[in-house]
């Protein structure tokens, strides 16, 4: 039911520019007013979200560590799970971040029948590894390719990188490996929290519409480059009108074009209100960005101001005669 919920959701948000664009021609709604309203709700949303956890108190050092501490000196530290310095952090977040090192060692629990009954089994969970790494790399490429769209002229870097992605080329247009690849990590992902019982069971609402919305932004994406195709050079005029705030709407683009975008509006907008910000969050989370220097340096609570105390001897001398009444022994007859 909450796949269900979030698919019909989905399908309302695809409706909405087919009926729009389509039977009403509000062109001018859907391709400059909406997108201007998701990327201020994404960046004002976005900074808002990062502002409230930097001011979050943390007033210890609580680093998540698997490695050896730095100690002694004839105990070899371990330098990036263990980091005492800005640049064992940095790099532990850059291997965090780039190749997902935690979630490579991570390791699924389940109840396994044996002769003596059931026992706690312990397995590699490399799939989760492996997908979740395809989809969020093929998704950074994506990105990094769609620049060419708002660049004149088109960086070199950015060429390069479209030439490497075509190069498995099957026709025309070039075939994009990355188009494949976020497909299949999407495909996966989705059947994992529908068909793993433990996943589907956690599994929210919440959890399912991004992943809606991000396989309808990739299909549609697909859909204008190889079957429904799509003037480049009119969608870059249109493009290169939102970044420069000179926005206008050309001749001749397609119905699909506007769903497209719809959607990426909508996912802008969505993208801080949703577990999808731990794209910043991971940077800001004290688990990974601090230094395990516990052994080597004194944290004092920088909130630990001066506070009235009530010793026991105060409290003593107040009930000394209630005390002794209940057959409370005192230090003081």
């Amino acid at each position: 039911m909450k796949a269900l919920f979030s698919l019909i959701a989905f399908s309302i948000l695809i409706l909405i520019p087919l009926v729009g664009v389509e039977f009403a021609n509000l062109q001018f709604l859907f391709g400059i007013i909406l997108p201007y309203l998701a990327l201020a709700a994404f960046l004002a949303g976005f900074i808002y979200r990062i502002m409230g956890w930097a001011r979050s108190p943390v007033p210890f050092r609580i680093p998540t560590t698997i490695g050896q501490e730095k100690s002694f000196d004839w105990i070899k530290q371990n330098k990036i799970e263990n980091p005492t310095t800005n640049w064992g952090v940095i790099v532990r977040m850059a291997l965090e971040v780039l190749f997902f090192r935690s979630l490579f060692r991570n390791s699924k629990t389940e109840l396994r029948n044996g002769e003596n009954g059931p026992k706690v089994a312990y397995g590699s969970s490399k799939w989760l590894w492996l997908f979740g790494l395809l989809f969020h790399w093929s998704l950074l490429i994506i990105l990094i390719r769609h620049l060419r769209l708002f660049l004149e002229p088109v960086p070199a870097f950015v060429s390069s990188l479209d030439q490497l992605d075509s190069f498995f080329q099957i026709g025309l247009p070039a075939l994009y490996i990355t188009d494949m690849f976020i497909v299949l990590a999407l495909t996966y992902l989705f059947l994992r929290r529908v068909v793993v019982p433990q996943i589907k069971y956690i599994s929210l609402a919440a959890d399912y519409f991004p992943l809606f919305m991000l396989m309808g932004i990739a299909g549609t994406g697909m859909l204008m480059r190889y079957i429904y195709r799509v003037d480049i050079a009119t969608i870059k005029e249109f493009t290169v009108g939102l970044l420069t705030f000179t926005p206008h709407i050309p001749e001749g683009i397609g119905t699909i074009f506007y769903v497209h975008l719809f959607l990426v509006s909508c996912l802008f907008a969505y993208f801080p209100l949703s577990k999808l910000m731990h794209m910043g969050g991971i940077f800001m989370n004290p688990t990974r960005n601090m230094k395990a220097n516990n052994r080597m340096v004194r944290h004092i609570n920088p909130w630990n101001y001066p506070v009235a105390v009530h010793t026991y001897e105060e409290y003593e001398d107040d009930f000394r005669e209630k005390m002794i009444k209940a057959g409370i022994p005192v230090e003081k007859e």
